[in-house]
């Protein structure tokens, strides 16, 4: 197993979920899709992990992975910040707000909701992702935390900005 791998299992919460550590699983997310890393994303998910984002459908790491390295060149100066919205014994539901710059300096804020499974070892298995988008200008961004990198914790979340 690669280091890589080895320091990614430390940090995986199995079902069933509690509040606690369904809001540690949001968090986790939310800290690995902020890095822009595809490959550190992808290690969340099983191997033949089913996604549905927007109108895409995506099935398997690699898969994922090549979709995110497009995703983070298209979207450029990504933040993104995950709320949980309601957690079962293997499954969270999150809304989330990211805001990016388009490859001609334009600015947009999306919105959406995921819908995520996990398997008994806490690796995602489905996730179900409905994203809106919105233009705005810069002097309206909500997220200025230097990236990539995690969202410090002294930084507003989706509740406190609205």
């Amino acid at each position: 197993m690669s280091t890589t791998i080895q320091q990614h299992a430390t940090l995986i919460l199995v079902p069933p979920f509690t509040q606690e550590t369904a809001l540690r699983k949001v968090r986790l997310a939310e800290d690995s899709w902020n890095s822009r890393d595809p490959v550190r994303v992808s290690l969340a998910y099983t191997e033949d992990s089913v996604w549905r984002n927007r109108s895409e459908f995506v099935t398997g790491r690699a898969e994922i992975q090549r979709f995110l390295a497009g995703k983070w060149q298209r979207e450029l100066d990504y933040r993104l910040v995950k709320d949980l919205w309601a957690f079962t014994d293997n499954r969270i539901a999150v809304r989330f707000q990211y805001e990016w710059r388009d490859l001609h300096g334009g600015w947009h804020r999306s919105y959406g909701n995921e819908l995520w499974e996990f398997d008994e070892r806490g690796l995602m298995r489905r996730r179900e992702a409905s994203i809106n988008d919105i233009d705005i200008v810069e002097s309206d961004r909500k997220f200025f935390w230097p990236a990539p990198g995690a969202r410090p914790a002294d930084h507003p979340g989706i509740f406190e900005i609205r």
